[in-house]
């Protein structure tokens, strides 16, 4: 492999983990699908099976939360042909309500996949999350009520990440 193609190959597999995230935070299931094989395999633990699968249960749990952000860390990722392996660090903040209590959950892990060159299309073969440490604990983010003119993300059209036309003329 050259080192054009290793290039291309891992950039095509960052936007792969761009889409994902994506899909998970603005909660768009079909985004979160593309990124997968039709037989691509996911094993988190707690789900075990078919991606599709997976992105269903996935987007079933965050509709669930007030709100969703995925920060995504290094990543190394080691590309054999058409065959790649990778590890790619996440941080993970879940707004939950329990109780009618806010609550912030946090995850650090780390994503193990395999990716798979078909018909000259990276996507993820198989893909396993890791934990290393969670936390959870009361909201403490009162201070933004001094904030009342802050633009706030939020899910589907009504970020603004989805506003192209109104981004065009900004």
């Amino acid at each position: 492999m050259d080192r054009l193609d290793l290039l291309v190959s891992k950039d095509e597999i960052g936007d792969l983990h761009a889409r994902y995230m994506r899909g998970q935070d603005r909660l768009d299931a079909d985004l979160q699908h593309s990124v997968f094989w039709p037989d691509a395999t996911a094993d988190y633990g707690f789900f075990k099976g078919s991606a599709s699968d997976f992105v269903t249960f996935a987007q079933d749990l965050l509709r669930t939360h007030e709100a969703n952000h995925h920060l995504l860390g290094q990543s190394l990722i080691e590309v054999e042909g058409d065959v790649a392996f990778g590890e790619l660090y996440y941080f993970a903040f879940h707004r939950l309500i329990e109780d009618a209590v806010p609550q912030d959950m946090i995850i650090a892990g780390r994503y193990i996949d395999r990716y798979e060159r078909r018909e000259s299309v990276w996507k993820i073969a198989h893909r396993s999350e890791l934990i290393d440490w969670a936390r959870k604990e009361p909201a403490a983010d009162s201070f933004m009520t001094a904030l009342p003119d802050a633009l706030l993300g939020a899910r589907g059209a009504g970020d603004r990440s989805t506003m192209r036309d109104w981004l065009r003329t900004a």
